[in-house]
């Protein structure tokens, strides 16, 4: 029998019962997906051996936000997260832009996640359709997404977990291969790295900053750690401990993977391949190594997408709570699931992949082209929120985890997004990026205006979540 929803004040707040081992691993499952294991070829073409640069430029930006989400996070931890931060210390017009544009972000996102992972799949089982493998998929994550939060953690933990185990078998074995302690090879040591002839940026800075462009969204989806917080058991220290690892751990294997690439594989071979991974499991010598990557992948991209559809009902949830969503999207079941904002999540998702199907080259491109950039804008959002909250939080005593050198670091972080903007600026493709991303911005902004508008009897001082 499905869970009753609450039609009264039986129930007014999200169930708990997520460890810090459930948010660090759905941190891990949301931001390790398919663009490490096919999409690292992107920015080795475009960088050469610098692409580790790019990375690192990238990882340390990532960090100083994490830094400063987790820091508001673990002071007030609520399901909006960031959103709610916005709303807080911009304004309501923020918080309502910021939150939507998140929640369509993670949607075109889910659609791409699940068409990618049913075609892989279809491929194997011939004659079934691909939406048949989609449709079975996107059910299926219905329901674990519509169960008891702890049953859907301890879910995403080893689903998750599957696939962080095959990257620390890659980086095992891509250590194994430089130092030529396999049977058979021979040490490359940094022979790729600087000895190929072209040296360690061959394309020059242009070449890293074009390989930036191609690895600062990789590192998208960390920040489901926040979100989740509310419905851990402690969310102050479990945001605080979660943040601390999530952090450095998806640094760790980005920069480990990206690294034994490049040292394994000539430059020219790394970015010319679909899956660098493939390549350098081929010259370990594995046998099956082609199939057994596909599997991974389709691992990937539905262990993403399961996050993902809890990070898209929890902020459409929170903003229903914040007066900025359709109520019914804030009705739980008596586990405290929000179990309407889950199921609109859900069908948003498989429209997305009809969208996949249907318009693969017209609207859904304009569609993908505004997600490209829209976590930008989150980013900057969540630094200015920050600059503008880390005294109130000072005087309130309700710091747990503090933003480094504040706020010089904080300032610089800012100055690091403005400058990938302008960066973005140079490269035609990035330009159409941003220009989607704008106008998305500008219409969810007046769709925001025109709603708060009609319902003035919500203010910031009557959101539950506030008090």
């Amino acid at each position: 029998m499905s869970d009753p929803v609450n039609t009264s004040a039986d129930i007014d707040h999200l169930g708990s019962g997520l460890k810090v081992r459930h948010l660090t691993m759905m941190g891990l499952g949301s931001a390790i997906g398919a663009g490490l294991f096919l999409g690292s070829g992107v920015g080795i073409r475009a960088a050469g051996p610098a692409v580790i640069v790019s990375y690192l430029l990238a990882g340390i930006m990532i960090i100083f936000v994490m830094r400063m989400l987790g820091e508001m996070g673990a002071a007030l931890p609520v399901s909006g997260s960031f959103s709610h931060y916005a709303r807080m210390g911009i304004g309501r017009w923020a918080g309502f832009t910021m939150g939507w544009l998140y929640w369509f972000m993670l949607i075109m996102v889910l659609g791409v996640e699940i068409t990618g992972a049913s075609a892989i799949v279809q491929s194997w089982l011939p004659g079934v359709p691909q939406w048949v493998v989609a449709l079975v998929f996107v059910s299926f994550f219905a329901v674990v997404n519509l169960a008891r939060v702890a049953n859907f953690g301890e879910f995403e933990f080893w689903f998750a977990a599957l696939k962080v185990a095959v990257i620390i078998g890659f980086l095992v074995i891509g250590v194994l291969l430089v130092f030529g302690l396999l049977p058979g090879t021979e040490p490359v040591g940094t022979t790729h790295l600087f000895g190929d002839g072209d040296g360690f940026a061959p394309n020059g800075i242009a070449g890293i900053a074009a390989g930036l462009l191609a690895v600062a969204f990789a590192f998208g989806g960390i920040e489901i750690v926040t979100i989740a917080a509310a419905e851990s058991n402690d969310p102050e220290r479990s945001i605080a401990t979660a943040v601390r690892t999530v952090v450095w751990r998806i640094t760790l294997f980005y920069l480990g993977s990206i690294a034994i690439m490049v040292l394994v594989l000539p430059w020219t071979t790394a970015g010319g391949e679909d899956s660098p991974f493939v390549a350098v499991l081929d010259v370990a010598g594995i046998p099956y190594v082609s199939g057994f990557m596909e599997l991974v992948v389709v691992i990937a991209l539905l262990s993403a997408f399961n996050a993902n559809v809890y990070g898209t009902s929890r902020m459409a949830y929170s903003l229903a709570r914040g007066g900025d969503g359709p109520t019914f999207l804030s009705r739980l079941t008596h586990h405290g699931v929000p179990r309407n904002a889950v199921l609109l999540s859900v069908f948003f998702g498989f429209v997305s992949v009809l969208l996949n199907w249907a318009l693969p080259d017209a609207i859904l491109g304009i569609l993908l082209n505004a997600v490209g950039s829209a976590l930008l804008a989150i980013w900057i959002f969540i630094v200015v929120a920050h600059l503008r909250l880390r005294r109130r939080f000072e005087r309130e005593g309700s710091l747990k985890i503090r933003m480094w050198a504040f706020p010089y670091l904080s300032w610089v972080t800012l100055a690091m997004l403005v400058a990938f903007i302008v960066l973005m600026l140079s490269d035609t493709a990035a330009r159409l990026q941003l220009a989607s991303t704008f106008g998305l911005f500008v219409l969810i902004t007046a769709i925001g205006v025109v709603w708060q508008r009609r319902h003035r009897d919500v203010s910031v001082a009557s959101d539950p979540q506030a008090r």
